[in-house]
């Protein structure tokens, strides 16, 4: 399995950084290997194009956050203290990593349609997770039994993608992570029963 090769998370990590400094249309797989400190051909025996590497660089982060989110799903907590701390999660990981910020903020979003629908799909497993943490606080009688789960996600993940690009488009100037609390209240407050 190509993820396994020694290079490839060496060329996701770079691709990261050059399309965050470049943009996704001038982030050149040339300059890709060369941040990656390989040869262009290298790039080649891991990835077919730069949409590829893309992809790629969405599902590899991507995971960062569901594996931190499907831990915290599993812990033994009210489901309300589960949305604060996927929250806090999703802020953490991207004011930890202000290259990845900018790629998912704003490179992601300029793509064509095919590769929007492939990035899609990836994203779903996570929505899946949050409708696990909303479906449970539903049922636990700790959120409110007329909420529409998918209005609820939708709502929930669009305000943390709200804030965060709000925080990548003013050059990262305020602390994402003291926003954390604020969010979480203010959904709180739309869902709880």
């Amino acid at each position: 399995m190509k993820k396994e090769k020694p290079k490839y998370k060496q060329i996701v990590d770079a691709a990261v950084i050059v399309i965050a400094d470049n943009g996704y249309h001038q982030a050149q797989v040339s300059k890709i290997a060369k941040q990656a400190g390989v040869a262009d051909g290298t790039i080649y025996l891991y990835f077919k194009n730069k949409e590829d590497i893309l992809i790629s660089v969405f599902q590899e982060k991507m995971s960062l956050f569901i594996e931190n989110l499907q831990e915290i799903i599993q812990e033994d907590t009210t489901p309300s203290e589960k949305l604060r701390l996927m929250i806090e999660n999703h802020f953490k990981v991207l004011s930890n990593d202000t290259f990845l910020s900018r790629v998912t903020q704003l490179e992601l979003r300029q793509s064509n349609k095919d590769l929007r629908l492939q990035i899609n799909s990836i994203l779903k497993e996570y929505l899946d997770q949050l409708d696990a943490i909303l479906v449970e606080g539903v049922e636990s009688g700790a959120f409110s039994k007329e909420m529409d789960i998918r209005l609820a996600r939708q709502l929930i993940f669009g305000t943390i993608d709200e804030v965060t690009t709000s925080w990548v488009m003013k050059d990262h100037k305020f602390d994402l992570n003291s926003q954390a609390s604020k969010v979480y209240q203010l959904l709180l407050n739309g869902i709880k029963a």
